[in-house]
């Protein structure tokens, strides 16, 4: 394995990216969500409630929901009845969800500090994973996935709600000038950081196609592993299960 990883476009150690990926979370952390909604339209909100309805979260289940920042999955899925513990490596992302949390009167969900490629929960203790738009940010991908496998019960679920490439014909190519153009000025303009939007464009530009993800999740151990394609695969959601 190299020591050596892709930060966007740069390459960096895999100790400088874990660290530089932080920094860039901290910095946008209290803009986030609104720069969801400017740099999706909205969309966004869309693309979660799907893939919650997808999850299909249940009364009692224990879901682990890591990258889970500012807690818009959480949110949704506690509201379904499911026991969720929101996990992130960084801190002040986490410090945000749990003041919106307060602000809703949500009591049923526990978060915790975690890094993805190293969880501390024993083996086996949840019903569900879910992850969005959180794995392009890790800097071990693999190993993120194992993790995912090895806390997960025996007929436990994945899902990972992630960026891709879209197939449709010019879209594509659409969507990367919008993103190289737009958001990197938008996030300057809106959260003071042009930079750190730079990288989550760069970031998505690099992140494995579809197929390709689904593979290295089959590798990690899961089986029945699908990816549902939105907008022609500019996001799509995945899936497998732990038989």
């Amino acid at each position: 394995m190299s020591d050596e990883v892709h930060f966007g476009d740069e390459i960096v150690s895999r100790e400088e990216k874990t660290r530089r990926v932080g920094g860039v979370f901290s910095s946008v952390a209290r803009r986030y969500d609104v720069m969801n909604d400017l740099m999706s339209g909205g969309m966004h909100r869309l693309w979660k409630d799907r893939f919650v309805a997808k999850v299909q979260p249940r009364p009692g289940e224990r879901v682990l929901d890591m990258a889970g920042g500012t807690g818009d999955i959480a949110f949704r899925m506690a509201a379904r009845g499911a026991d969720v513990t929101v996990s992130d490596i960084n801190p002040d992302m986490l410090a945000v969800g749990m003041e919106r949390a307060e602000k809703r009167n949500l009591d049923r969900l526990t978060w915790q500090v975690e890094n993805a490629e190293k969880l501390s929960f024993g083996d086996e203790q949840f019903n569900a994973y879910t992850i969005a738009f959180g794995i392009r940010n890790v800097t071990d991908i693999p190993a993120a996935l194992r993790e995912a496998h090895r806390v997960l019960k025996r007929g436990g679920r994945f899902f990972c709600l992630e960026f891709s490439t879209s197939e449709w014909p010019g879209f594509g190519e659409l969507y990367e000038a919008y993103a190289d153009n737009v958001i990197p000025r938008v996030g300057k303009a809106v959260a003071g950081d042009a930079d750190s939007y730079q990288y989550l464009v760069e970031s998505i530009r690099r992140f494995p196609r579809m197929g390709e993800f689904a593979a290295m999740i089959e590798e990690a151990g899961f089986t029945q592993v699908r990816h549902q394609p939105i907008l022609g695969g500019l996001v799509a959601i995945h899936s497998g299960w732990k038989i």
